[in-house]
């Protein structure tokens, strides 16, 4: 009896110093939570990153087009017509955006790129139906994103389809034809899609991380204090990134042409130009992103996720922007990515000049004048 009491009591010191230890453990476990509760940055993180990207993967992620904006070019005004028109507009894949009386200005649209698909009914064409059952229609379609055009013109022969199985025996062939990319081939939309992504993501994350490093090892303050403007030292370190982005562009677009066998339209200098805009603003975006973080990490992360997924999902490049909600597509409005991306077709594979670029040249040099406002407003000459 007494030497079980004895060994129960040796026994006392273990249990409490495994107490002591889970008390420990459970102190650094409450510290822990504090700091993260404290940190509003990493709460944004936990919480917010999650929120943010099963919505905006929900809405954009999908292999529909919805609303389409098509034109109706009606030659024959009668019934038939009418009715087929009609089933087009009720359909939540088309958003006819506006009657047009002649060829020229389905063109017209085409290059500013209004429209995805035009629609045109011959002369006669009830008459074709009543006295042979069969007629054609038209269907031009812009093929400079050949994943859209295939599926635009699937929908409008399922709705012709349709429209001739209640009308029997009538027979309606849709003669398809596809706008600056008869072949459909899928480098049209993937090269300018890759130059965005790519100069994007060099520009602003090398850009940002050499600044921040700079910050980081302590010789930024020796570079401010040097003879020099703080302007001077931000911009000579973005234009070493500017001639290598230079060089990238022109790797892209020999490997493009010579490789891919996908000729350049339009005017080479002019595609230079836009290509030297965007990654300038590019550039800007990076010493914003360098102005706002302390640490590499931080830069780089931001740089990664926060220009890489806007540019996959908001350029266009994957993604019709028209399938998205207003806020999205308002949001996509303020990606530099998605205007270079509609520049870059313009120029490479329609043959457009300067006159169909303007407003996204505008909007361009506009966002790189912000951000290069902002980001020097915020710029402390001191860093603590």
């Amino acid at each position: 009896m007494r030497r079980a009491w004895m060994k129960s009591f040796t026994r006392w010191p273990a249990v409490l110093n495994v107490a002591n230890d889970m008390k420990q453990f459970y102190t650094f476990i409450r510290k822990e939570f504090a700091h993260v509760l404290r940190d509003r940055k990493t709460l944004l993180i936990l919480f917010g990153l999650p929120i943010v990207q099963i919505l905006i993967f929900g809405f954009a992620l999908t292999n529909e087009v919805r609303n389409a904006k098509i034109v109706i070019y009606d030659q024959a005004q009668d019934v038939a017509s009418q009715q087929l028109i009609s089933k087009m507009a009720a359909s939540r894949y088309f958003d006819i955006a506006y009657a047009v009386m002649n060829r020229a200005g389905i063109e017209a649209a085409f290059k500013k790129g209004d429209i995805r698909l035009a629609v045109i009914f011959p002369q006669g064409f009830n008459n074709d139906l009543l006295h042979t059952h069969h007629a054609q229609i038209q269907v031009i379609a812009d093929a400079a994103d050949p994943n859209t055009a295939t599926t635009l013109t699937s929908y409008i022969t399922a709705i012709i389809q349709d429209y001739m199985a209640a009308q029997e025996p009538y027979q309606i062939t849709p003669q398809i034809r596809y706008l600056y990319n008869p072949q459909l081939k899928g480098a049209t939309n993937f090269v300018p899609g890759v130059m965005a992504l790519v100069l994007m993501l060099v520009c602003v994350m090398m850009t940002a991380v050499s600044i921040v490093r700079e910050k980081e090892i302590g010789t930024m303050e020796v570079l401010l204090v040097s003879p020099f403007s703080p302007l001077m030292v931000i911009i000579s370190k973005a234009v070493p990134y500017l001639l290598l982005s230079l060089i990238n562009v022109t790797t892209i677009l020999l490997l493009s042409t010579f490789v891919l066998q996908l000729p350049i339209n339009g005017s080479i200098p002019l595609l230079f130009a836009e290509s030297t805009l965007f990654i300038i603003t590019c550039l800007t975006l990076g010493i914003f992103i360098s102005v706002k973080t302390n640490s590499q990490q931080v830069a780089m992360l931001i740089s990664l996720m926060g220009m890489m997924l806007p540019t996959i999902l908001f350029s266009g490049f994957m993604f019709p922007v028209e399938n998205m909600p207003l806020p999205l597509q308002l949001i996509s409005n303020i990606v530099p990515s998605k205007w270079y991306y509609n520049i870059v077709k313009a120029i490479m594979i329609k043959g457009l000049g300067f006159s169909a670029i303007w407003k996204e040249t505008l909007i361009l040099a506009g966002i790189t004048v912000v951000l290069l406002f902002v980001s020097f407003k915020s710029f402390k000459i001191r860093l603590s």
